[in-house]
């Protein structure tokens, strides 16, 4: 799998996030995971990991960390860390909205751009999006904010592969069907699917490592159900 290379990860603490981690331990990376619980983490007592507790959403910490603590370099940052809430549109409020925003948008690109000057030409930027925040999908009731948040990344995804595509590093988007975590069972209570965490972590891994070589600025959708 090549070299050992510094990873970030958001979102450390479950689901996918936590198969990631678990994966790039495996194969001998160094491991940053982020999160607003870290036991999860410290508990599997993974090698070459560090579990750093923080909220994404809380711009201070975020600049404290990435300023003070993040490695250098940075060669992959997969920005996984996600909220959802699930309720239909006329029962939202304004502050629903801001704290969705505020962890899938605001928090993504505020970690990004602080991490961007200690990344180099082959880094790689992954954000982790939803099928929900591509035009011309399925769209389901109740994901108002989640959906419409994911949409907003997959443009900015586009607009900071163009800014830097001269210097690096690649920036790309995987848009996730359904996989069966913590969070889709938030968003469809009792729903079965046949794609599991540690699968969907697998192909993400192996995008992260060598996807910047075939892609930038894409925004890719990664599904074999609907949801």
């Amino acid at each position: 799998m090549g070299a050992s290379k510094n990873m970030v990860i958001t979102g450390a603490s479950r689901g996918i996030g936590l198969a990631l981690v678990q994966w790039f331990s495996a194969n001998n990376h160094q491991v940053w995971a982020l999160s607003r619980n870290i036991q999860p983490i410290e508990a599997l007592n993974l090698k070459n990991t560090q579990a750093i507790s923080v909220d994404i959403s809380d711009e201070a910490a975020v600049e404290h960390w990435a300023k003070n603590h993040a490695p250098a370099p940075v060669d992959i940052l997969i920005n996984n860390a996600g909220k959802l809430i699930n309720k239909p549109f006329l029962q939202t409020t304004q502050a629903d909205f801001k704290a969705v925003y505020n962890v899938n948008v605001f928090g993504l690109a505020n970690l990004t751009r602080l991490l961007l000057p200690k990344m180099h030409s082959t880094s790689h930027v992954v954000n982790i999006s939803s099928m929900g925040g591509i035009n011309g999908t399925s769209k389901f009731p109740g994901l108002a904010a989640y959906s419409s948040s994911k949409g907003a990344v997959s443009i900015l995804t586009e607009l900071l592969a163009e800014e830097c595509k001269r210097t690096g590093p690649s920036v790309n988007t995987l848009a996730l069907g359904a996989v069966q975590t913590e969070m889709l069972s938030e968003a469809f209570p009792g729903l079965d699917v046949p794609m599991d965490a540690k699968t969907m972590a697998d192909y993400i891994a192996q995008f992260a490592l060598e996807g910047h070589r075939f892609y930038n600025g894409k925004v890719l959708p990664v599904s074999n159900t609907t949801p």
